[in-house]
């Protein structure tokens, strides 16, 4: 079982975005940027592009109003999109708000956010997204 199906388990505690029966959102607690967030499908596959064609599409979809909502709730010239799949054996997207290329790059430093900041992020995607 990896870390993330824990999560969604509820056997790690997360800064929940969103979730329907096929996939789930989730803040990255080590983040690149305020408002970057992790979307994970329920299901276990290590390789993004092993996942079914069905679970592709609506994955795009399900993400689709959270990066409206990340974009929104932090000033960025848009919400980034990137899949790397090299630090965890589950598929998942990272939904970044960036202003550059640069900006979604995986070798700079994370930020190390307190509970109360990420709760913050949390709060802020959430009000937008339930606008």
């Amino acid at each position: 079982m990896t870390i993330f199906s824990k999560i969604i388990a509820g056997e790690i505690p997360c800064y929940k975005i969103a979730e329907n029966e096929q996939f789930f959102a989730f803040l990255d607690i080590f983040p690149l940027v305020k408002g970057h967030v992790l979307v994970i499908p329920k299901i276990e596959t290590d390789h993004f592009f092993d996942l079914p064609d069905d679970y592709l599409t609506q994955m795009l979809l399900f993400a689709k109003p959270i990066a409206k909502a990340i974009e929104k709730a932090f000033p960025c010239n848009r919400c980034g999109i990137s899949v790397v799949g090299l630090e965890v054996p589950h598929a998942h997207m990272h939904l970044v708000p960036i202003n550059s290329a640069d900006d979604l790059n995986f070798t700079r430093g994370k930020l190390s956010l307190s509970q109360e900041e990420l709760r913050s992020v949390q709060q802020s995607i959430l009000a937008e997204l339930h606008q």
